[in-house]
């Protein structure tokens, strides 16, 4: 191949030399950017695990500030309606009052369910006990030996460890939306000063990303809140209909129950139908009627979860439901119980506001949930 004169650019980039064939400088320029990509992989990857670490051992400092984020992106609307017609900390008391009491109201609902769940089935405890002695007596007969496992993890010094974990959540949930109620209020009071400030950055890109991917973010964790929020009641109506009319024991708190779990997606629908197949093994007598009321929840979750609630939320929440899973297991490993609840919702805003720049917009392309699902169709 004849070699051709490159000019000063091109021959810096191809290493200095004026007579080059064409094809080796492309060769030089292929080597150099995919050392140039390899490098800027590698960076992000460390990066990302650098990020990950430094979440996990913040955690009392993070999980409140992401609380917090999310509380306000949820009740500005209603803090910037009541700003119109009285003074701003006026309506700031206003609005923490609402959060306050559907969150207390949210709570006491949950506490209620299990609670009363959990008190039945200590009362039930020699029928549960006869239970788990046939069932052993089964298993010893079919060749598998499970009571010296028993005895050797699940004894009182396991259920001492459990009540003093059990004890030390509760005082560090306290301390954890105590800590968050007091960002919620500081942040509110700022949001419009926060604004004004991001409007007045000379990097006009970043303040375009900040303000557009701030308000899509926003929109988008109000829209998954009520999304999530009605078809929890939906799932929760459905459940408890279900098990009052199959005669299964606490009806209203299974309901109660699904309402709460739901809002954790797969896993807390798994453990919502779980749970009241356990209670089934000791009200029916009859396996396949156990089996079918386990199939029956299932189809119940499977039907809101998969099918209602994607045509409902369309487009808006589309994620991959891979990474939707992968969000409440990483999440729930960085922070904990928090985690399970929040992690779906960060994603979300991370998706948000990588779709708000043309350079990350892939990312957002990517990992987005399936096509055929538009909003408005069904």
């Amino acid at each position: 191949m004849t070699p051709v004169t490159l000019s000063p650019a091109r021959r810096r980039t191809c290493g200095g030399s004026a007579q080059l064939t064409i094809s080796g400088c492309r060769t030089v320029e292929g080597a150099r950017h995919g050392v140039s990509f390899g490098l800027k992989a590698a960076i992000a990857i460390i990066t990302a695990v650098l990020a990950a670490a430094a979440l996990a051992q913040a955690s009392q400092v993070f999980a409140p500030l992401a609380a917090a984020i999310f509380i306000i992106a949820v009740v500005w609307p209603i803090q910037r309606r009541l700003q119109r017609w009285m003074p701003k900390l006026a309506a700031l008391a206003i609005t923490i009052v609402i959060t306050v009491t559907v969150c207390f109201a949210l709570a006491s609902l949950a506490a209620w369910g299990f609670g009363r769940v959990g008190h039945s089935l200590l009362a039930d405890l020699a029928r549960y006990q006869a239970f788990y002695e046939a069932t052993v007596a089964w298993l010893d007969g079919h060749g598998v030996s499970v009571a010296a496992l028993w005895a050797e993890h699940f004894n009182v010094g396991w259920l001492l460890r459990a009540t003093q974990y059990v004890t030390g959540r509760l005082n560090t949930t306290l301390t954890f939306w105590v800590i968050a109620l007091v960002y919620v209020m500081l942040g509110l009071l700022e949001v419009d000063d926060i604004r004004r400030r991001i409007q007045r950055l000379e990097n006009r890109t970043a303040a375009a990303v900040l303000l557009d991917g701030g308000a899509a973010t926003a929109a988008k964790l109000r829209w998954f809140l009520m999304v999530r929020t009605l078809m929890s009641a939906v799932t929760g109506l459905l459940v408890g209909a279900f098990a009052w009319i199959t005669g299964l024991p606490f009806a209203l708190e299974w309901g109660v129950i699904a309402f709460v779990l739901n809002y954790i997606p797969f896993i807390g629908p798994f453990i919502a139908t779980l749970f009241p197949t356990l209670l089934a093994m000791t009200q029916f007598e009859s396996w396949p009627a156990v089996f079918g009321l386990f199939v029956c929840l299932n189809i119940i979750q499977f039907a809101v979860g998969s099918y209602i609630e994607p045509r409902v939320a369309g487009n808006m929440l589309s994620i991959s439901p891979l990474l939707v899973l992968f969000a409440i297991f990483f999440w729930t490993f960085l922070w904990g119980l928090f985690g399970t609840f929040i992690g779906v919702p960060i994603t979300l805003a991370m998706l948000t506001f990588c779709a708000a720049h043309p350079s990350s917009r892939w990312i957002a392309d990517l990992l987005g949930g399936p096509d055929e699902v538009k909003p408005g169709k069904s």
